[in-house]
């Protein structure tokens, strides 16, 4: 039977705390993936809720009593059944929408762009345009306030009809 010299098997032990250091850094990553992923969840859940717009502080107040009130299991049912009932009609006009894409001449102020978001839509930074699955007839009549453009995307080609102000026009074809 083979003995292992001392600096064999300290090289393994090395090896394996190596490795354990490895998996730990590897928990932690995925622990803080974790947490940033429930942080942003509550906040587009505040942001669908229409709080975003709040002071931070009357929103960190409405929080803390909210809080206060999680304790109450009734009361927790109560705001299942209503986030849930939310959360379905929300899911049932996002599958009702088309995709549109919706550009504006100037900068949009803040409260428009909350209210663009509440439309379903979102911005795309690198295209610079809004964009998603909407209520075509919503968002036309939204993007007038502020004379944006909506298109309807199409599925197949990539060109879309454009809308200024509820006037559909086909996009002009290259001959």
């Amino acid at each position: 039977m083979a003995r292992t010299s001392l600096a064999e098997r300290m090289s393994r032990l090395e090896q394996q705390r190596a490795k354990l250091a490895e998996q730990e850094a590897k928990l932690k990553a995925d622990e803080r993936k974790q947490r940033t992923r429930r942080l942003v969840e509550a906040g587009t859940l505040v942001e669908k809720a229409g709080l975003i717009d709040l002071e931070e502080a009357a929103l960190y107040g409405a929080l803390l009593s909210l809080g206060s009130a999680a304790g109450d299991t009734v009361k927790i049912a109560e705001w299942t059944k209503t986030g849930k009932a939310a959360l379905d009609e929300a899911a049932a006009d996002g599958a009702a929408g088309e995709p549109l894409t919706v550009t504006f001449p100037a900068p949009l102020p803040t409260p428009y762009s909350t209210r663009l978001r509440g439309a379903g839509l979102r911005w795309n930074k690198f295209l610079e345009h809004w964009e998603g699955l909407a209520n075509y007839d919503a968002v036309v009549e939204l993007a007038a306030e502020q004379s944006g453009i909506v298109t309807r995307v199409r599925a197949g080609d990539g060109a879309g009809k454009k809308s200024a102000g509820g006037k559909p026009a086909d996009a002009p074809s290259r001959s």
